[in-house]
């Protein structure tokens, strides 16, 4: 039986690459405004949450602007770019192989709720998931992904000894560790860790099939 009967997943760059269709709404969102980015407009950007990145972007934290650039790329991705979004080499069966061996399965992401459930239906994913969370599913909005996970976890009432976070990124990895929680960085992604950034106890893997060995087998 495995240890950690919940696995909770991050999203962008760990199960799909997102980055095409966020790059080019996020294009798009200037274009359409006639500002200008300050910064390029590449994989780097991707992960944060949509203010953040946008503030980035533009090098301005003026509300008007960013509502307008958000609005820009909302209308964007939200209607036919989200569409772009592809799943990783061999992750649907991840998914299906975990479900099958009767654990469960939760989405903790970044990415705006209304977009993650499009991309999901998209993919034919959505059954996979008994729960997907995201910091704008409430209200007020969640503060940050480690707040988002320890919400996850009280609302189900699963103890921190029964559930893993996987992820792409050292956020991730520290909103594990926020909670207690485990985590195994995926490292096929856009936000891949390099060893000089894996802290103590955070294990990594390289393709879908060993991350399936790793939870499988714990």
């Amino acid at each position: 039986m495995p240890r950690y009967p919940h696995i909770v997943f991050d999203l962008d760059g760990t199960l799909i690459d997102s980055a095409p269709a966020i790059l080019a709404s996020f294009r798009d969102a200037f274009a359409q405004t006639g500002m200008a980015a300050v910064r390029a407009i590449d994989d780097s950007v991707i992960g944060p949450p949509l203010t953040e990145t946008l503030q980035l972007l533009s090098g301005s934290t003026d509300t008007a602007q960013i509502a307008r650039l958000a609005e820009a790329f909302k209308a964007s991705y939200d209607s036919t770019g989200y569409r772009a979004t592809a799943a990783y080499a061999g992750v649907g069966e991840l998914l299906a192989g975990l479900a099958d061996a009767g654990l469960t399965l939760s989405i903790a992401t970044n990415k705006r709720i209304h977009p993650t459930r499009l991309i999901l239906e998209h993919l034919g994913w959505a059954g996979y998931f008994a729960e997907v969370y995201a910091l704008d599913l409430f209200t007020p909005r969640l503060p940050d992904k480690a707040a988002m996970i320890a919400r996850l976890l009280a609302d189900r009432g699963i103890p921190s000894d029964q559930a893993i976070y996987i992820g792409d990124r050292s956020e991730d990895g520290e909103s594990a560790d926020a909670n207690g929680l485990p985590f195994i960085a995926v490292t096929w992604g856009y936000g891949s860790l390099n060893r000089s950034e894996m802290r103590a106890g955070w294990r990594a893997a390289a393709t879908p099939e060993a991350l399936a060995g790793l939870l499988l087998a714990d």
